[in-house]
């Protein structure tokens, strides 16, 4: 009987399985991800090489002028030495690990996920996922209201493949995509796009890509040729709202 729940649990059936109980799936970029990873042994008493948790996203890539949706691993993190869980055993390991501050923020149709795995030698790997409600750091939260104080609505939020030159430590880019409804750029600007980076406590650096709205015949020209847009860095250091907003206001004016 022992020898054939080895051979069950090798592939999976009556193995020790995983959970991962968050302290809360909420959190803001820079916080600690805490919890408990719940072990439950299986059948048979079986040896835990590793658990490892995982954050996880996904991201649109472009190939032979396919689109497609590509899985990236944001950080991955050891919680323990190997052990070995006894039959019916139930092990509980806490678990406290800093969020990247490079996460995406999950809006519109970025998602983050934590995956919990057991590394059994021998055996199907038991996995969990949980998903994330990741928030934005209360500075970006301050340029997302001075940018709908400015009249800007925000359509999309998309994990896209970084260019050569905009890559860092991910291979993709989180990019927010507003548009003018109201206020001073209405009729002005097709979009503006942003994209935010070094995140820290003393601020954050923005990419701003402004899409001038195509006005007479050498517009649409300019739009044609993508002459249409500028892309400027601006830093933004922790200032009241007021303040932001004056200094988006100034850059955005400039390359309108």
């Amino acid at each position: 009987m022992s020898f054939f729940n080895k051979i069950l649990s090798s592939v999976g059936i009556g193995a020790a399985k995983v959970d991962a109980r968050l302290a809360s799936d909420k959190i803001v970029l820079g916080e600690e991800l805490k919890g408990i990873i719940h072990v439950q042994g299986g059948n048979i008493e079986q040896q835990i090489d590793e658990i490892y948790l995982s954050l996880q996203t996904t991201y649109l890539k472009e190939s032979d002028d396919k689109k497609y949706h590509q899985t990236a691993t944001i950080t991955k993190v050891k919680i323990n030495e190997p052990f070995v869980i006894m039959a019916n055993e139930i092990k509980e390991i806490p678990f406290a690990f800093p969020l990247p501050s490079d996460t995406p923020i999950t809006l519109g149709s970025s998602k983050v996920w934590l995956e919990t795995g057991l590394d059994i030698k021998g055996a199907v790997d038991p996995s969990d996922k949980d998903l994330l409600e990741v928030a934005p750091t209360p500075i970006v939260q301050t340029i997302f209201s001075a940018l709908r104080d400015l009249g800007f609505n925000l359509r999309k939020v998309e994990n896209e493949a970084a260019p050569y030159h905009l890559r860092k430590r991910l291979p993709f880019i989180q990019e927010f995509e507003f548009y003018p409804t109201a206020g001073p750029f209405r009729g002005k600007l097709d979009e503006l796009e942003v994209v935010i980076s070094n995140v820290s406590h003393q601020g954050v650096e923005l990419l701003l890509e402004v899409d001038r709205r195509a006005r007479g015949l050498g517009g649409f020209l300019s739009e044609a040729l993508e002459m249409d847009e500028s892309l400027v860095k601006v830093m933004i250091t922790n200032q009241d709202q007021s303040a932001i907003k004056r200094t988006l206001e100034d850059v955005i004016q400039r390359y309108s």
